[in-house]
């Protein structure tokens, strides 16, 4: 009886010193972990297309060169075209940033001194506002000039740039076996429940990284044309923003019209610029709700959006920008377990009885309180 009962605590020992052991894994190797992330991230993205060419009759290393070689056109082509213009748009971004700085220190402080009094607070917070904020443009071309000027750091920066497609190509080819292998390393007896389980968060990380990231991508390129053809001189920055920030429901708009909204009025000051900003974000959340998220997401994400936003930020807390990369993927398996959870608890003995008089009893039923 006593080896019954120990059997379940030494798993649950197990289990939680494997969560543990896993966690201060994570946080010593941080440093080195993000292109291994990165890769395995883009060969689970890149699987199911090399799944249908084998099922048109290629085999598997020529079906990876392919969609190998179309990703790596996709990101140079990106690159050449979207670097010299993000590079432009953030010299330019800085120069409004520290416009508005000078705007805000030459009316708005003046305002609130009137209105407030001329007090030591406002005064340190103009200080404070010119010192931060007015030099908040330039910390991109800060972080650049240092990065460029430092040997290890661009040696590390080429070392990560090169691994991540040697970790994806690799990873990639032999996807399925390393599925296959972690398969045959689970227990028979658990086997079954497992392969249900990472089916289910493989349908949930599969239908919101995959269709998410498209439609990211599409709103980003809606929002910067339609910026574009408003004639705002930050559309191509405002509309990455936009996108970027669309990865939860609604960010996206909401981040992306308020600073277009900003930027349209200071650089145009018309009230019509405005009114056409408002319509190209209102057809983009309308082309996201009625088009996009339907046909690219579909109804099978499960993810509420506040969790994506806390699994995200408590992620980047915990571990930085490995975090950010290992965040959804564990937020989908706490759901799809809490959901197991959830079922045994419903179907459980405890869940159907009452205690009543200090014994057990079984709850009434709807048609018995009824009769």
């Amino acid at each position: 009886m006593n080896a019954m009962s120990d059997q379940p605590s030494a798993r649950l020992l197990l289990i939680a010193g494997a969560v543990v052991g896993g966690v201060v894994l994570i946080h010593l190797l941080q440093p080195i972990l993000a292109p291994f992330l990165v890769g395995a991230l883009l060969a689970y993205l890149g699987d199911p297309l090399v799944d249908r060419l084998e099922d048109r009759g290629l085999g598997r290393t020529t079906s990876v060169c392919l969609v190998f070689l179309g990703l790596t056109l996709l990101a140079v082509i990106a690159l050449l075209i979207a670097l010299p213009l993000l590079i432009d748009q953030f010299q330019l971004l800085s120069v409004r940033l520290q416009s508005l700085v000078q705007w805000l220190q030459g009316n708005v402080l003046p305002e609130l001194k009137a209105r407030l009094g001329d007090s030591a607070s406002l005064s340190q917070a103009g200080q404070a506002l010119g010192k931060n904020i007015g030099t908040a443009g330039d910390v991109i071309m800060r972080l650049w000039s240092r990065i460029t000027g430092s040997s290890l750091a661009i040696l590390g920066w080429i070392s990560t740039l090169v691994l991540i497609p040697v970790v994806t190509f690799y990873l990639l080819r032999d996807w399925d076996i390393l599925v296959a292998k972690i398969r045959d390393l689970l227990p028979r007896r658990i086997e079954g429940r497992a392969s249900l389980i990472a089916k289910e968060c493989d349908e949930i990380l599969g239908a919101f990284i995959r269709g998410q990231l498209l439609v990211m991508t599409a709103l980003a390129v809606i929002y910067t044309l339609g910026l574009w053809a408003v004639g705002l001189e930050l559309a191509l920055v405002l509309g990455l923003v936009a996108g970027l920030a669309s990865i939860v429901p609604y960010m996206g708009f909401v981040v992306g019209i308020v600073a277009a909204v900003i930027a349209a009025w200071f650089q145009f000051q018309d009230i019509w610029v405005l009114v056409q900003v408002g319509v190209v974000f209102g057809v983009g959340q309308m082309l996201e709700g009625m088009v996009l998220t339907p046909l690219l997401v579909g109804d099978r994400i499960g993810l509420h959006p506040v969790a994506v936003i806390f699994a995200l930020l408590a992620g980047g807390q915990l571990f930085g920008f490995v975090g950010v990369l290992l965040g959804l993927p564990a937020a989908a398996v706490i759901m799809v377990m809490l959901r197991h959870v959830h079922s045994s608890y419903l179907g459980s003995d405890f869940y159907g009885a009452v205690v009543e008089s200090g014994q057990e009893s079984d709850a009434p039923s709807t048609e018995d309180r009824t009769s």
